[in-house]
């Protein structure tokens, strides 16, 4: 998928064209990132809760969607990008916030108990570890600017 512009790539998705074992962890980030860039963060949040909800009951797998991991997911993407230059691209923030990569860091922010119930699965739970902030970013990420358009 690494060959598609990103609004190929977001078409496809959008149409459930991608099929779910070929869309992994990168493609997630990579979708929030879209989303982000196109909506800014309050639509952006919307739309990849709809777009993801929509593809996981395409593929069979309705239970599968996870309110808190897709928005916690959302916000760290936000927060890199908005520690960089407007016109940094997908593969800048990665090069930048590499954690972003590892599915497990969400661990940094949640304990298993509050991740893993049923509640973050149905709606957005605030992490109970600390505040969501890519690994590696530095403290000038408290502040929010707009997102790019």
């Amino acid at each position: 998928m690494n060959h598609m512009t990103d609004r190929e790539f977001l078409s496809a998705f959008e149409r459930c064209e991608i099929p779910n074992e070929q869309f992994r962890h990168r493609d997630h980030l990579r979708l929030a990132w879209i989303y982000l860039r196109l909506y800014g963060k309050p639509e952006a949040g919307t739309r990849i809760a709809e777009a993801i909800q929509r593809h996981a009951v395409h593929n069979g797998a309705p239970g599968k969607y996870h309110e808190t991991m897709t928005l916690a997911w959302m916000e760290l993407v936000y927060r890199a990008m908005r520690s960089l230059p407007d016109a940094a691209g997908f593969d800048e923030i990665l090069d930048a916030f590499p954690h972003l990569l590892q599915k497990s860091a969400l661990a940094q922010y949640y304990s298993s108990g509050v991740l893993e119930s049923e509640t973050a699965r149905r709606v957005f739970v605030e992490p109970d570890l600390k505040p969501l902030r890519p690994l590696d970013a530095p403290m000038a990420l408290s502040q929010d600017r707009p997102a790019a358009s």
